[in-house]
């Protein structure tokens, strides 16, 4: 499963995969080096709507209640409130036009995929919701689409390039009142 979060002002990429005997958790801070870390299943247990696990030699405690993208952590004496966005809700968030992940002047991946096909070139005035490209996420082809008008000022992708999660794929600028 591939999360994005931000705590406390830390732009973090999370990756949980579980494996039989434990689960290999990837933590990704923006401008860090990655960290990888396995918890054993011996060490997990789950309680109602709390987790109790060994963590290099400590014990944790974690009560978690989602509420949409946000979730309020309780450890350690101390609540936490934490938005986690999943490839789902990236993915949606970049469908939209890349203006709640990406930033009004450019339009950004909201996950890994494949680009299908460029439906603007470079010098073109686009509309808001307009399709710009096409993107091949979670085995779907999806139309990712203007967030405001403009033009276009770069296109840093083309048909059959792969790309990661957050790279920019076209980058745009105001128009010119004529």
């Amino acid at each position: 499963m591939y999360f994005q979060s931000t705590f406390k002002d830390k732009k973090y990429e999370i990756e949980v995969h579980e494996l039989r005997q434990h689960w290999v958790v990837s933590l990704h801070e923006e401008g860090k080096s990655r960290e990888v870390h396995k918890i054993p299943k011996v060490n997990y247990r789950r309680m109602d709507d709390a987790i109790s696990f060994l963590f290099n030699n400590s014990s944790y405690m974690i009560d978690v209640v989602g509420e949409g993208l946000n979730y309020n952590v309780y450890t350690r004496g101390s609540y936490h409130t934490i938005p986690l966005i999943n490839d789902e809700g990236l993915l949606h968030e970049s469908l939209k036009g890349g203006a709640a992940l990406g930033g009004s002047d450019s339009l950004n991946s909201g996950m890994p995929g494949k680009i299908v096909d460029v439906l603007v070139s470079i010098g073109q005035e686009v509309k808001a919701k307009q399709p710009l490209l096409i993107m091949e996420a979670m085995k779907m082809e999806n139309e990712m689409r203007a967030s405001h008008d403009g033009v276009v000022k770069d296109i840093l992708v083309k048909k059959g390039q792969s790309v990661d999660s957050g790279a920019v794929l076209i980058v745009f600028e105001k128009a010119q009142d004529g």
